[in-house]
């Protein structure tokens, strides 16, 4: 009779399993495009228990890594991967504050840029001027205080340009 050796399979360290953990995590992310399975560190046993015997330690080995990861949750209680806890209140910060100030994407090729030339103590208060002008609202999206001049964007350059020149040239 030959011996056989049977090799019992150790335990994985709770770094093993936190890699682990974030390579499940970040495939289900990648695939579905969200996490919509993993709540809980029992969620992730199936998968130790397919690789490692079950048992108590193996249990809490899994439990002590998703701790150790602290990861947040969503609104639906899935874990989120790659955020803290800070990233995940200030996103949703953003997200308030976006929502009250009724902020859009604009794109900028929908705009035509001007660069007004100003040097001199004055650009700061020309800037400012410009910024609160009647005359200017409705001709220019928003503007730029650079360090020689005023970078403007607008949806109508040639009429912005008639009326800087205008102003220019009085």
């Amino acid at each position: 009779m030959s011996e056989e050796k049977i090799t019992l399979r150790k335990n994985p360290s709770r770094k093993e399993c936190e890699k682990v953990i974030k390579k499940i995590l970040m495939t289900e992310v990648l695939e579905r495009g969200t996490n919509e399975h993993f709540k809980s560190a029992s969620d992730f046993m199936s998968y130790f228990q397919s690789l490692y015997p079950a048992s108590d330690s193996l249990t809490k080995q899994v439990q002590r890594a998703v701790k150790a990861l602290g990861m947040p949750k969503d609104d639906r209680g899935y874990f989120i991967i790659n955020k803290t806890e800070e990233q995940l209140g200030q996103d949703k910060e953003i997200a308030f504050l976006m929502t009250k100030s009724h902020c859009e994407l604009a794109p900028f090729e929908n705009y035509e840029t001007l660069f007004l030339k100003a040097d001199g103590k004055y650009k700061d208060y020309l800037f400012q001027l410009l910024s609160e002008s009647d005359t200017f609202a409705d001709k220019v999206i928003t503007m730029i205080n650079s360090s020689n001049g005023i970078i403007l964007f607008t949806n109508n350059k040639h009429q912005l340009e008639i009326l800087i020149n205008s102003l220019i040239n009085r």
